[in-house]
């Protein structure tokens, strides 16, 4: 079987004179290859290769979820002044994350550099951790509101929202758990009904338009700043449903050892992913802005979700409304399932070299199931705890969106800093690769990008600020890196080992 996988061409995808040499090899030869690579950095083959490039970029896409990203955090967008933060901010920050894709293709691709500098970005479990938590919430969220679009006079309390998001976490769990042979098909699956329903969101709302049809100057570079206090700033702000949509992208590295050729497809995966979800993702914002109801009456909107109230009034009834924001409950399914699944493999890699607490027990692949059950159970945990934010904050959704943005950003800009460092010289060599100029200019780009949003998303949505509407973003990113320092300290740096030293980087 492995062999067979190992036989698979990735289609008409442009290929480097690189590539192409390495895509030659013949199917046994590839696999032994790889496994006498992984063999040489200390480790054994434990999981099944049973992804291939189209499975890894449906992930991809399945992670990003557009509708359910975009949709989830488009409040802030709002109150980055409407039309002009939601479509030229979608823009933007596909070029900007695009040169972080880049970045991290290139590392992905050099063999031992997939094991070792990219590595350092999917083993920062608080990224990882985080941003897994950021959707599931959000999910608990978007139930919560799509429930006030029938009762507008019931709003789910602190409780009741944490319960919902205990119960989401809970029935990922067991999928992942016990469907880890169909999930490949259920990434398949995402990413066609994401297709499906972009289409129907564009026809549905395009032909009702019951509150409004904006001209093109509106739909387009409308811009209120009234609603937040920041003046011109505030456009920044608006950035984070977009930011948040293509946080993710590197996240797919953790499923290196689950297809054949990682050193081709993983990278191939990682570089396609974002432009055609931007593409895609047009496709979605441009209808919704060209029929937005007031932005003021959105602001208002039940639990922070503007989209089950856009999509409400601009169908004038809630059964239209729930209509199209199912479509977008059952995406946010699927994502929550994929970024679950690659959460769990950071912490199973991380706990193959011991990095954290009973690292024996997290590292065990169950022999049934094929799956690291007790680190789907660790991300799981972890992310519950990090619920109960909840309790104290009404913004904690937007918390958990800027730090899973945020502590992803800094986690790529490790091994690109590194990279960069050393002058390039290793992902030269790399199958798949920008060259000197390009490369050097893209890397540059993602680390000004990466610093930019640190502070950015750290900072909150509206003024003034109050203990309730604080983004505890920076609060809950400064508390994961002073635990992960004192672990280190205490335990890490004598038993973390990793993959032998090489002369990579």
């Amino acid at each position: 079987m492995e062999v067979e996988i190992a036989k698979e061409k990735s289609g008409n995808t442009a290929q480097s004179p690189n590539t192409q040499a390495y895509e030659h090899q013949a199917g046994t030869e590839a696999i032994t290859g790889e496994l006498d690579e992984l063999h040489h950095l200390g480790y054994e083959q434990e999981l099944k290769r049973n992804r291939s490039l189209l499975t890894l970029l449906f992930q991809s896409l399945a992670i990003a979820a557009i509708p359910y990203g975009e949709g989830s955090a488009l409040i802030s967008a709002i109150y980055g002044g409407g039309p002009l933060s939601i479509f030229v901010g979608w823009i933007v920050v596909f070029v900007l994350n695009q040169s972080i894709a880049m970045s991290l293709a290139e590392l992905a691709s050099r063999d031992r550099i997939l094991y070792q500098c990219l590595d350092l970005a999917h083993r920062e479990l608080d990224r990882n951790w985080t941003i897994t938590l950021s959707v599931n919430f959000g999910f608990a969220s978007l139930l919560s509101a799509t429930f006030s679009m029938y009762h507008p006079d019931w709003s789910a309390n602190a409780w009741q929202l944490l319960l919902i998001f205990y119960a989401i976490c809970l029935g990922s769990l067991l999928i992942c758990t016990f469907a880890n042979r169909y999930l490949p098909q259920v990434d398949i699956a995402c990413a066609t009904w994401t297709a499906l329903t972009i289409i129907v969101v564009l026809i549905a709302v395009s032909v009702k338009a019951e509150t409004a049809r904006h001209s093109a100057t509106y739909a387009l570079s409308h811009y209120d700043k009234s609603f937040a206090g920041w003046g011109n700033f505030i456009f920044f702000i608006g950035l984070l449903p977009a930011a948040y949509v293509f946080s993710a992208m590197g996240m797919v590295s953790s499923m290196a050892e689950e297809i054949a050729h990682p050193v081709v497809q993983v990278p191939r995966a990682i570089s396609l992913a974002i432009p055609v979800g931007a593409i895609a993702g047009l496709f979605f914002i441009i209808p919704i802005t060209v029929t937005l109801p007031p932005l003021e009456d959105i602001i208002n909107s039940p639990r922070g979700q503007a989209l089950p109230y856009i999509f409400q009034h601009v169908m004038g009834s809630p059964g239209g409304g729930f209509a199209l924001v199912f479509l977008v409950l059952i995406i946010t399914l699927f994502c929550s399932i994929s970024i679950t699944v690659a959460a769990s493999r950071a912490t199973w890699a991380a706990a193959r070299d011991d990095a954290i607490p009973l690292s024996s027990l997290w590292s065990r692949v169950h022999p049934g199931l094929d799956v690291p059950v007790w680190s789907l159970l660790l991300t799981t945990i972890i992310q519950m705890l990090l619920g109960l934010i909840n309790l104290g904050s009404s913004s904690a959704f937007t918390a958990f969106a800027s730090v899973g943005v945020i502590a992803l950003a800094v986690a790529y800009a490790e091994p690109i800093t590194l990279s960069l460092w050393h002058g390039r010289k290793e992902v030269s060599k790399a199958p798949w690769n920008c060259g000197p100029i390009l490369g050097t200019a893209v890397n540059v780009i993602a680390l000004a990008w990466i610093v930019f949003e640190l502070v950015l998303f750290s900072m909150p949505t509206a003024l003034p600020v109050t203990a309730s509407s604080m983004n505890y973003a920076s609060v809950v990113f400064v508390g994961f890196m002073v635990i992960s320092a004192v672990w280190y300290a205490v335990y890490a740096r004598k038993h973390y080992k990793g993959p032998p030293e090489t002369d990579a980087l």
